[in-house]
């Protein structure tokens, strides 16, 4: 069983021990665009125990049977940017137009009374709009680059000069729809259903919440290990 140390960056005890997601989740404790921070750090910003945290993550591993444990961290850049397609885009590509709809439509049944519906249909088509040009650069773009990075003897020349410089605006793109999705969790109270709730309220709560899982763990595998990763594999054939 591994000992937890606070002053490791969140992001890398997900990458390490990708159980743990599921408690930081839990906390809201931000591991893919603030995966940098120190646990000590992450925790003091949400009034909680460093300690207490850790023994939680210890006891997730402990208990964890069929939690997800593949460790990407360990993987070819070539299969996590598949996977990262396969999983998250395809995902995503599904799940925006259907939420949309969802949200657009509780937003003119119960806009009315409740004009956190209002805004919501305005953060989420605005997450939206961002997001799926945001897949077509990682797929036209800058995947088939880190691609191209791993499989080459030496450093490839690329029209945009160094991977770093996509991968600073997918980084940038990645802090505002952290930033939408922390404002949509705010606009619906933790995606608590109240009794109130219609069946199409109660689906799109229930999809903006699996969406945020989604998003972070999406967000986190590139953040805090793929791109990382390229940059360290660009710099040392740019040193050979």
């Amino acid at each position: 069983m591994p000992e937890f140390d606070t002053s490791t960056p969140v992001g890398e005890w997900v990458a390490e021990f990708p159980q743990t997601s599921r408690v930081f989740q839990e906390l809201q404790i931000d591991f893919c665009c603030g995966g940098g921070k120190p646990l000590s750090e992450a925790c003091e910003a949400k009034g909680l125990d460093p300690d207490l945290v850790a023994s939680r993550l210890s006891e997730s591993l402990a208990t964890a049977s069929d939690e997800p444990t593949q460790n990407w961290s360990e993987s070819t850049l070539c299969d996590l940017c598949n996977h990262i397609e396969a999983t998250h885009h395809a995902y995503l590509k599904t799940e925006l137009p259907r939420l949309g709809e969802l949200v657009d439509k509780v937003a003119k049944v119960h806009g009315g009374n409740h004009p956190e519906f209002i805004e919501l249909r305005t953060v989420f088509g605005d997450l939206r709009s961002e997001l799926e040009p945001h897949l077509m650069k990682e797929e036209q773009i800058l995947f088939p680059a880190i691609r191209q990075l791993e499989s080459a003897a030496s450093r490839p020349s690329f029209p945009f000069g160094t991977v770093a410089n996509p991968i600073r605006m997918m980084e940038h793109e990645h802090d505002n729809a952290g930033s939408a999705l922390k404002r949509i969790r705010d606009l619906m109270s933790d995606f608590v259903v109240p009794d109130e709730a219609c069946n199409t309220w109660r689906a799109m709560l229930h999809g903006l919440e699996a969406l945020e899982l989604d998003l972070h763990q999406h967000v986190h595998k590139e953040n805090n290990i793929l791109f990382p990763k390229a940059q360290q594999l660009e710099a040392s054939e740019t040193a050979t």
